[in-house]
């Protein structure tokens, strides 16, 4: 059985190994968050793109609980790489999104999981580990766990765009053309914020906030948020409404309204 006819029959020990592995990469990288001796690595020739032994360890974690659970799994991380799989399935790992944050001392980092075939998520989590919130969405999911206890994931309704809160994590966001598109959207907007990292896909599906728009991500940046949102009814598309599961420019919205306001001004750039 291979691609989305697994869900059906493996969707209790698919959702099982992933808070397995969510739990085991909380472990692993909470000793080196607000550590003084903290060093990170940097991956960018050109600028700043930092990693750290919290990522490695955090990653390095899953893959061992993957290895003895499921391992006939696809499994794509940002820190190791891709390893092949028989069963049409793919893990899609961020050990720390937000490895700015990360080194700041902000909670605003996490520990992005998805399950996926060649069509996208099929289910998700976005786990930050200091604060001791997750969320996930899929097979039937669609929950918080934290500090105040569990709620379901909903979305916002729908809403005019001026009165949208948006969030993104960087005020340049891309190229001069992207980031351009991006004001031409924060312009309208009740509220924009920044320096979110993936806790602002999990703030949108837990409706307190309307957009997330991101140019430049990894297919490891979004899927877990993405099958989160999507379970909690939002949306997630391209600038142009199209596939967003392997990264690139994309747009997260609560609701259809919301979604068409932002995509309208979006489909317009290069």
């Amino acid at each position: 059985m291979t691609g989305r006819k697994a869900q059906l029959a493996d969707s209790a020990q698919i959702i099982e190994t992933a808070h397995a592995m969510a739990d085991a990469a909380r472990r692993a990288v909470l000793p080196f968050f607000r550590h003084g001796d903290l060093v990170a690595d940097n991956k960018d020739a050109a600028g700043f793109d930092p990693v750290t032994e919290g990522d490695r360890a955090a990653e390095r974690a899953m893959r061992a609980l993957l290895a003895e659970r499921r391992p006939e799994d696809a499994i794509l991380g940002e820190e190791y790489g891709e390893s092949e799989g028989t069963s049409g399935l793919t893990w899609v790992l961020d050990p720390v999104d937000g490895t700015r944050g990360f080194l700041s001392g902000t909670p605003t980092w996490g520990v992005l999981i998805a399950l996926s075939d060649e069509s996208g998520p099929l289910y998700g989590i976005v786990d930050q580990p200091y604060i001791g919130e997750r969320f996930e969405g899929g097979l039937g999911q669609a929950r918080v766990v934290g500090p105040q206890g569990e709620a379901k994931l909903v979305t916002r309704g729908p809403r005019a765009l001026q009165d949208c809160i948006l969030f993104t994590t960087f005020p340049e966001l891309g190229s001069p053309d992207e980031a351009a598109a991006f004001r031409a959207v924060s312009d309208r907007v009740q509220l924009t914020r920044y320096g979110m990292d993936c806790y602002a896909y999990a703030l949108l599906a837990a409706g307190q906030i309307d957009l997330v728009i991101e140019a430049g991500l990894n297919a490891y940046d979004i899927q877990g948020p993405m099958a989160v949102i999507e379970a909690a009814g939002g949306i997630v598309t391209d600038w142009k409404g199209g596939p967003a599961h392997m990264g690139g420019r994309v747009l997260a919205a609560a609701n259809a309204a919301q979604h068409k306001a932002a995509l309208d001004i979006l489909s317009d750039w290069p």
